[in-house]
């Protein structure tokens, strides 16, 4: 098992947040290809946790938008497949909700394929969330 090194990391920057989406599947959920919208994703978000793998290569990234006292929308966590596995994305949820607030409310939409995985670590389903479609 690689050691990981877990760290907020406000100024991440574009090229390595696309890659480990690429590398985590989320991107073919996300703007990958506007990088005026990942810029300004990045830039907006209240916590960014990132997870560096030995040598410095990005494997994981939670990105949250939050109040710091009340809710905490988790946005994007996102675990190269390669690494899955490993408690990396329990681990950038705890280090989300730990820089959030833990008085604070952290809800997700699952990617499809994920939903499993939020049981396992103590996440209870909400049975009704509604969207209004991004114009």
């Amino acid at each position: 098992m690689t050691d990981i090194i877990y760290q907020l990391e406000p100024e991440l920057g574009a090229e390595e947040f696309i890659d480990c989406l690429v590398r985590s599947t989320l991107a073919e959920r996300r703007p990958v290809g506007d990088r005026e919208t990942i810029c300004g994703m990045l830039k907006k978000a209240g916590v960014i946790v990132t997870a560096r793998a030995t040598g410095g290569l990005l494997v994981g990234v939670s990105r949250a938008i939050t109040d710091f006292c009340y809710c905490t929308y988790l946005s994007d966590l996102a675990v190269d497949t390669a690494f899955q596995g490993q408690g990396i994305g329990r681990i950038l949820i705890e280090r989300t909700h730990e820089a959030a607030g833990r008085k604070t409310m952290l809800l997700l939409l699952s990617a499809p394929a994920a939903e499993s995985f939020y049981p396992h670590i103590g996440m209870t389903p909400h049975r009704s969330a509604w969207c209004l479609p991004r114009q």
